[in-house]
This record gives structure tokens, sequence and C-alpha cells, in this order.
């Protein structure tokens, strides 16, 4: 095992545990009970918000992140037998030679797991703009008076909710005409809603031109349905997709070669170009989320070790948004059934007729199920909702397996639960919600 390490590359655990999703979510953890204070719900009890420390905010979660890698990552490395690791850059000579350091390291077969980083758009000024990347961003000691993030997409709305509640003024700017394009556009249109709510500034259909930085803040033009605005604020935060990390590996002396976005190309079972190497996990693209490259990475040995032949279908795989409401996914949208020639049926239900919703004193969000008009079969979930991340594993085991709306409406559910939802958002095909008691069967 060839790992970059803290001198020379990534730190041990890669992007997730280090820049990725446990420092992210545990800042969005702080923010969304900053919040809850903010909001009041409950009557009866005193509300009382100090002064943000964010230093020893941002100290936590690098404590949290240093044992998180110690526990997940060194010690479990430390304990598997059979593994030497080498904490170089690696380089192909060749299809069965790496170049680790100054060290030769042959092999019968290689799998390929380097990751990605974040990818900034190549506009007029960005050479010697200042700006933050996901990493600078989950680094600052003090937050910044006012921010703007381009990309609005899971990244970047992570981030703008982030900071908009820890204080900061976010201006969000999209280059597609809604947030999440690639989402059922209710979940969108909701999230726009709510952000809004919070006092964030979404600014859709919006074509970067250039930025320019100045001593004290940093400006981008855009051209916003046509005509050009430029936005200023202390800070610009890029969360604009990623890109492999594929440099120094001299790939071309391998023979692996590269899809047409310039991420690692493989096959289903994870085989490269060259018959011997195999990739996994966002260095081979989209979707990029840390327990996909994990059971990719599982596949790729299976295959190399035992010839399981095993694939990946990505339409199991579920996905999700941290911001609070949470929203999550799996399986198709709407559209892409239609696309599919599929002939669809959908049943959106607000979190307002779930009886749960009312208790937590949060009524926010939806339930979306897309199915196949003539079997029932459940094609897609779609969730906005408090812990929606927590709630689409039912709807990942519904594609999964090819469940039926019936399959659902038949499973008795705990009462009062937010995971209802799912049922009745299935019963909801059949009648109408709002007439039915509390505890349906």
């Amino acid at each position: 095992m060839i790992g970059h390490g803290a001198t020379e590359g990534a730190v041990l655990g890669g992007t997730c545990i280090n820049v990725g999703c446990v420092p992210s979510k545990r800042l969005i953890t702080v923010s969304t009970f900053l919040e809850e204070l903010r909001k009041r719900r409950y009557s009866g009890l005193r509300y009382e918000i100090g002064k943000i420390e964010y230093g020893k905010i941002v100290a936590e979660k690098d404590k949290l992140v240093d044992e998180l890698r110690g526990q997940k990552y060194t010690d479990v490395l430390g304990a598997l037998e059979n593994i030497t690791f080498m904490d170089k850059l690696g380089r192909f000579e060749d299809a069965n030679t790496i170049i680790a350091g100054k060290k030769e390291v042959h092999s019968k077969n290689t799998l390929i797991a380097t990751g990605a980083r974040a990818s900034v758009p190549k506009i007029k000024g960005i050479e010697k703009a200042r700006y933050l990347t996901n990493e600078e961003a989950l680094s600052m000691k003090e937050l910044p008076e006012s921010l703007i993030v381009v990309g609005g997409r899971a990244l970047g709305l992570e981030f703008t909710q982030l900071f908009a509640r820890l204080g900061v003024r976010v201006t969000l700017l999209q280059r597609s005409n809604r947030i999440i394009p690639n989402w059922e556009p209710e979940i969108g249109n909701y999230m726009t809603e709510y952000m809004d709510e919070d006092g964030i500034k979404i600014v859709t259909s919006a074509e970067l031109v250039s930025i320019d930085s100045g001593k004290r803040s940093t400006s981008i033009t855009a051209r916003v349905n046509g005509k050009e605005q430029v936005f200023e604020a202390q800070e610009i935060l890029f969360a604009t997709g990623r890109t492999a990390n594929i440099e120094e590996l001299n790939l071309n002396s391998a023979g692996v070669k590269l899809n047409e976005r310039n991420f690692i190309k493989v096959d289903k079972g994870l085989k490269t170009t060259a018959g011997n190497i195999y990739a996994a996990g966002d260095v081979t693209g989209e979707p990029m989320l840390e327990t996909l490259a994990a059971k990719e990475g599982n596949i790729a040995t299976s295959n190399i070790f035992e010839k399981a032949n095993k694939t990946i279908n990505l339409n199991e795989v579920p996905s999700a948004i941290f911001t609070y409401p949470e929203a999550a996914m799996v399986g198709m949208t709407e559209e892409q059934v239609i696309k599919n020639k599929i002939r669809c049926s959908c049943s959106p239900l607000e979190l307002r007729f779930v009886a749960k919703s009312a208790i937590i004193g949060d009524t926010r969000g939806l339930v979306k199920i897309v199915i196949d008009h003539k079997t029932k079969k459940i094609l897609g979930v779609h969730i906005l909702a408090p812990h929606a991340a927590e709630l689409i594993h039912e709807g990942a085991l519904a594609v999964k397996f090819g469940l039926t709306i019936d399959d659902l409406i038949d499973t008795v559910h705990v009462f009062p639960t937010l995971s209802e939802s799912l049922k009745l958002a299935a019963m909801a095909f059949y009648q109408d919600i709002s007439k039915l008691s509390c505890c349906t069967v």
C-alpha cells in the first residue's frame, strides 16, 4: 500500500476524514444547534446565545478529526496483516512497476484509489485571485463578514447554510436555473425557499465571467440572464466540482486511459484499460461518496483476487445533502424515468401531514416516491426533511430489492416517527392522506 503522506500529499484517510464528511458535518452540527437556539421553537424554554468563539469550535473539530483518523485509519492499518504501508508518492514505471520515492515496487495487480480534489473554474483573473476551496474553508480560524459561494449542488449548499447560520452574510451563485439541478425540482424549490428564510441570497443562471481580488475583498462578475452583475464579498468559496488526483501517477506508462471528464476510465467491474490495474472511488468520477468508494474498493479487490466478476448498480446507491432540513435520494427521478420510456406515477407528500413533524415543531419538507405506473414498483425515493439522510435507507432497500408501494404500506411503522412519511407517501397513491387518522393500518 502506497500512500500520499502528510509531507508529500493528502493525509492518511483521504478527503472524508480530513477535509470532507467528518469536519464539515461537525461544523454543520454546531451551526444547526445555534439555529435551533435562534428559532426558539418551544415557548416554555429560556434561550440564551452568547458570543460565538469560532476558534474553539474549529479546535474541537480538529481534535475530532485527529482522533477519528487515529481510530479508523492509523490503528486499523496497523492491525492488518500482510500490509506494507509506504508513506511516499507513487508513480507508474509500467503496468507492473511503481516507483515509490526511490524504491521500485513490483505488482501483478494494482488498485488506484487516489481520490479527487476541488476543481476551480478557469475564468479571467483566477490566477491572481484570492479564494477558498472546501479545504481552506474548513481551516479558517475566524469567520468572514461576508462570503460568496460559487456552486449550488451538495457541497455548495452545505457550506452556504453552515456559514450563514454562524452569522456570515452569504450569497450563492449557481450556473443552472435552479439549485441541485439533477435532483427532483420540488426538493430544490423547497430548499431555496428555506434558505431564503435564513437570509441567504441565491442567484441562479449565473455564468461566471471574471474574478478580481482587492486588499479586503474579492469580486466576481457574472452574467445573470444575459446581464453582467458584480458580486463582492470578503471571501469567495468555490464549490464547483472535483478533479481527479492523477497528475503524478504517470498513467500513460501503465496504459491507463481517462474518460471524457478526465477521470480514470473503468468498466463495470472497476477494471481500467490496463487489464491488471483497477481503480475505485473519487478518482473514477461521479458519484463521489465515501461509502460508495469503500464498496467499490471491496468489489475491485474481490474481482482481482477471487475473479468474482462483481459489479455495482449505482441506481441503488443513496446520497444526501446535509443542510437542515436534510435532503436525500435514491434511484431515479421522475425525469429520468420518463427518459427511459417508462410510464410513471409520482406521489409528493408534504411533511406537514406526518404527525411527528408537528410534534418536533418542524413541518418543513416533503417525500416524493416515483413508481412504475403499471407494476407499482418503486423506482425512486426523494426526501427533504429533518434527518432525511437517516430515513432514505428504507427507500434504498425498496429500490434495491424491487419493492412496491404496497410492500411499504403493508409494513408496520412505529408511531410517531418521521419514517412513517414513506408509508404515508405510498398510501397517497390511493387516498387523501389529510383524511386519515394518526395511526393508520
